[in-house]
């Protein structure tokens, strides 16, 4: 077996469903909504209101802070309102909705070829971030943030996740397929900012295609290699990927950064092409809809804002027996929903549409904790799930904040997937984080109310 990062699991992998369904374009017809919120940070500000003529690639919402991002609309058409609507998260959040002309007229320039070489640093930087392109993986980090790391002559790897490990999600696969040659553009566009770094493309080796692909895509370009790596869960995670690539093992209170490595998804790799070479902004994006509920599971290239009900219908809408769960992303570290009227973001790389309920079906079976330990042996990040549940029962959350590092757990669901007890570990340890973070939020208020 090939070098591999600590811990991990085996989930079945369903990718049979879609995996080899090329991309269908699609373009939508009903009405967009654009959260404000759609990325790690502070909400961008809408710069539209209600009765504004709006074309695609047009800026709806501008970056409101540091560790924000840009909005542009994926149509033309009407601003119908700048209200609430239900989002993939079961809330009412702040929303440019859009009512879709169906015409798709463009801002003037989108398109326009450019030589990245002819651009300096700041002119990409600033590319990238007018795109408004975050983590196209699923954790929407703003990337024009990320290429601005205090000493970017320290860079040593730009690392391209292309492990797509997720059960189910087979879009950044076709992309790979599809768009090998954009994809090494956008990473020596990327190189091109860290004069010391060589780049390597992770694909677990259970994508042949995408491997040979990009293979061929990156013949001749000195510096960039690909990396097949064994297939296991979470390859797809920071420090997965950084440790298969360099051996490193950083600190918990480190970024990636700090150990000389930046990691884009294959998907925000080719929005950097698509926004640097071609003057493009971040309006559309791969996304599989599957699940052995769906009648013709497919991967599209379609526009941000689509709802998830009008992908669904386009896919030939579900079996007679319909969808016990409906999860954006998959089954390991997706979010469930139960309203189909909400719209695809830019961190959304599924709709998984489940026949069955496994998490129902263990809750039926559940048991105390056995103290096998299994879930330390299977923890990425090396932390110790079993006494980080077992501080949570005694409310006890400085000692899962300071002395077990709890905050640091990336939610993958490998130790709930591999308790035997059936321990809802996950989710436990998703809830502790929401109201630790919640409570500093208010302290942090409270201290600046008071100076």
């Amino acid at each position: 077996m090939g070098k591999t990062f600590r811990g991990g699991v085996h989930p079945l992998g369903h990718k049979e469903l879609s995996r080899d369904i090329p991309f269908e374009i699609y373009l939508p017809q009903g009405e967009m909504v654009y959260p404000l919120g759609q990325h790690i940070g502070r909400p961008a500000s809408p710069v539209v209101k209600k009765g504004d003529r709006v074309l695609a690639g047009q800026l709806i919402a501008e970056a409101s802070a540091f560790v924000s991002a840009n909005i542009v609309s994926g149509c033309s058409g009407t601003v119908k309102a700048v209200d609430k609507h239900r989002t993939i998260a079961g809330t009412m959040a702040e929303c440019v909705i859009i009512e879709n002309d169906g015409l798709y007229e463009t801002v003037p320039g989108v398109g326009t070829l450019v030589d990245f070489h002819t651009l300096s640093r700041e002119e990409i930087i600033a590319k990238v971030k007018k795109a408004g392109i975050i983590g196209m993986g699923g954790a929407g980090f703003p990337t024009h943030v990320k290429l601005m790391p205090k000493d970017p002559d320290a860079i040593r790897y730009v690392i391209v996740n292309g492990a797509e490990c997720e059960p189910y999600i087979t879009c950044d696969d076709q992309l790979m397929r599809t768009h090998a040659n954009d994809i090494i553009t956008g990473l020596r566009v990327l190189l091109s900012l860290f004069p010391n770094a060589r780049g390597v493309i992770v694909i677990e080796d259970n994508k042949k295609e995408a491997i040979r692909a990009m293979e061929t895509a990156a013949n001749g370009s000195k510096g960039i290699s690909v990396k097949a790596v064994p297939v296991k869960y979470p390859q797809g995670g920071e420090r997965s990927c950084i440790s298969v690539v360099t051996g490193a093992h950083y600190g918990i209170t480190q970024l990636p950064a700090d150990v000389g490595c930046i990691v884009d998804n294959v998907g925000t790799v080719y929005a950097i092409y698509k926004a640097v070479c071609e003057s493009t902004p971040l309006m559309e994006r791969g996304i599989t809809i599957t699940g052995e509920a769906v009648n013709t599971p497919r991967n599209y290239m379609t526009r941000i804002g689509v709802s998830c009900r009008e992908l669904l219908e386009h896919a030939g809408g579900l079996k007679e027996s319909g969808a016990v769960k409906v999860m954006a992303g998959g089954p390991m570290m997706g979010i469930a929903f139960d309203s189909l009227d909400v719209p695809m973001c830019k961190n959304n790389n599924a709709f998984t549409f489940l026949a069955s309920d496994e998490v129902a079906e263990a809750q039926k079976i559940q048991t105390a904790c056995i103290r096998c330990g299994r879930c330390v042996r299977v923890c990425p990040q090396g932390l110790t799930p079993q006494l980080m549940s077992a501080a949570l029962e005694k409310k006890d959350y400085d000692r899962y904040e300071n002395k077990l590092h709890g905050l640091e757990c990336i939610s993958c669901g490998s130790c709930t997937f591999i308790c035997p007890a059936k321990r809802p570990l996950t989710q436990e340890f998703k809830v502790a984080k929401a109201e630790i973070m919640a409570a500093k939020r208010a302290a942090q208020a409270k201290e600046g109310a008071k100076s």
